[in-house]
């Protein structure tokens, strides 16, 4: 366990996808505390930013986790002074510490620890560097359950959309030349269940939308 880790408050910049759950599932395995869950809303979409998850299902999440998520609503052009001024509240309420699921693009390392640095609270990447393929695999190994809501249709098939996570769905991925994690923005999926939840949460999907080069199997509590 690391020592200089354990027993610190933290928030997580949270999307509904593996890779922030991941992260924050390792956190809480270093002995870390989490206070809430941070997370991006459209307020033009009326959903969360990327990964479009309603405010209703947010609600739903957060009581199988039992902790507290915390809309950021913003619209695109004050996104990043938005981010900035919740972690500020953070800090203010004695979080130390905030988590992302980032992997290994530097642009974002770069853009999450301005935010940080900006508002006095430490960056801390669970995820960082570590090989990708090994990582959807711990995912998928520790018992979560993930479906594929968006694709990037130039660099994946939209036969993807709504496929559950699984090891056979990962090499499908990878043999069709696409990153097993997606982290090239090849797909963005939604977990449902899995260790940190107390009960499945459950919800369902509406019709499959097109923006752009993105296929989005929109979903929705039940």
């Amino acid at each position: 366990m690391n020592k200089t880790l354990s027993g610190r408050s933290f928030v997580a910049s949270y999307s509904g996808g593996k890779d922030s759950i991941l992260a924050i599932y390792r956190a809480i395995k270093l002995g870390m505390k989490p206070d809430s869950l941070i997370i991006t809303y459209n307020i033009d979409m009326d959903r969360s930013w990327f990964h479009g998850i309603p405010n209703d299902l947010l609600n739903e999440i957060s009581a199988s986790l039992g902790i507290p998520i915390k809309l950021i609503k913003t619209n695109g052009k004050d996104y990043a002074a938005n981010f900035e001024k919740e972690l500020k509240a953070q800090k203010e309420n004695g979080v130390e510490v905030c988590v992302f699921g980032d992997i290994d693009l530097e642009e974002h390392l770069q853009w999450c620890t301005a935010r940080c640095d900006a508002a006095g609270i430490e960056a801390f990447f669970p995820l960082w560097q570590e090989n990708r393929k090994a990582l959807v695999d711990e995912f998928i190994e520790s018992g979560f359950t993930a479906n594929i809501i968006v694709v990037d249709t130039d660099r994946l098939s939209e036969r993807y959309l709504g496929m559950t996570l699984s090891p056979e769905t990962v090499s499908s991925i990878v043999a069709d030349g696409a990153d097993a994690c997606g982290e090239n923005g090849e797909y963005h999926t939604f977990v449902s269940n899995g260790p940190l939840f107390k009960t499945p949460v459950s919800f369902c999907y509406g019709e499959q939308v097109k923006y752009g080069r993105y296929a989005i199997l929109p979903i929705k509590k039940i």
